[in-house]
């Protein structure tokens, strides 16, 4: 079968490896430009393609006869989230690429993948996935759904405290997880130790490289975070002698694991682009969100979440900016438009 036949055009950050790695699809996309740093409030679009090249890769390593377990174990997800995310992104190719032999029906099913193995690589090589993939980051999530998922966590988790809080801050703050990642106890509490309620998002600390405003004012996340820090205390977990800031370290990460140590940070791409990846953080996240059963959600839900909180309140798209790091109005109604009401609605009952 020749290529026409099955796709025309070529995109080029496609490589012809047996499997795509995140840092990969990346450097490819993002350095076909002269301009090699993202803009603001690119990094939410780099998530996105970090899953939808993550899809592209277990695909590909399906249909050369691995396991859903296998691809599970290799990517750090569960088997359901694997073959979740291989028939979306299958189905996908199918419906936008074309496979001759195979309809949107039939990518759902290993055998007939593997047998149109070389269709499915060869239209691999001019198709760009749709953002998101599967529905995956598009779920907006109510307060009794969070309330529930923190149930979930207490339950399931070795250590509640520690999880409960990095799962409330995703929707306390709208950080990033690696925004999170790199927080320290002196982001959170201030000297004499009490919580910094208008702190601010350090410029080491932000995506964007640029200090923003970072309000710590959830309740529920004082208490959680409370317990969590005198469960670091009474393990020796970034102490300090001195008494302030509750006993901790202030240049110590805010969270940190069992033996002491924070989440690793990792650069990647070529020398000047300032991007990192931290792998820990995002893969704690899935377990969080699996031990919460939470299908369909990720940390870039959580952010429209606030986001949909925001305008809720009255926010406008220039606040929701503000507040999340992103510059551009645009940026902003790419995550999740304001909703704008018909005139029919707006003429209601005036009086």
């Amino acid at each position: 079968m020749s290529k026409s036949a099955v796709f025309s055009g070529n995109f080029p950050w496609q490589t012809h490896e047996k499997h795509l790695s995140i840092e990969t699809y990346q450097e490819h996309r993002f350095s076909m430009g002269k301009d090699t740093k993202p803009r603001d409030g690119d990094q939410d679009a780099i998530e996105v393609n970090e899953t939808a090249a993550q899809s592209v890769g277990m695909l590909k390593a399906v249909i050369s006869g691995e396991t859903y377990e296998a691809v599970a174990a290799r990517f750090g997800k569960s088997r359901t989230a694997v073959e979740r995310r291989i028939k979306a992104i299958a189905a996908q190719l199918s419906k936008e690429v074309g496979i001759q032999g195979l309809n949107e029906e039939g990518a759902a099913f290993v055998r007939r993948l593997r047998l149109h193995q070389d269709a499915i690589l060869m239209a691999l090589e001019s198709f760009e996935p749709s953002l998101p993939c599967g529905s995956r980051e598009t779920r907006i999530l109510s307060s009794e759904e969070i309330a529930q998922a923190v149930l979930r966590i207490k339950g399931r988790s070795s250590r509640p405290w520690h999880d409960i809080a990095l799962f409330y801050l995703l929707f306390a703050t709208g950080a990033r997880p690696l925004e999170i990642a790199r927080l320290e106890v002196r982001d959170y509490l201030d000297a004499d130790g009490s919580v910094r309620r208008e702190s601010q998002m350090r410029a080491e600390v932000a995506i964007t490289r640029k200090p923003r405003s970072l309000y710590f004012t959830s309740t529920r996340l004082d208490e959680v975070l409370t317990l969590y820090l005198k469960e670091r205390l009474a393990l020796q977990l970034g102490v300090h002698t001195a008494g302030a800031y509750r006993g901790l370290d202030p240049d110590s990460r805010l969270f940190l694991s069992a033996t002491g140590e924070g989440f690793k940070v990792t650069p990647y791409g070529k020398e000047g682009q300032l991007r990192f990846l931290c792998r820990p953080i995002l893969e704690t996240y899935d377990k969080l969100f699996r031990y919460a059963e939470l299908k369909g959600v990720s940390a870039l839900s959580a952010r429209r979440t606030v986001i949909s909180r925001l305008y809720e309140r009255g926010a406008n798209e220039d606040q929701v900016g503000l507040l999340l790091g992103i510059s551009e109005r645009s940026a902003v109604r790419a995550l999740l438009s304001r909703p704008k009401p018909t005139i029919a609605v707006l003429v209601n009952e005036l009086i």
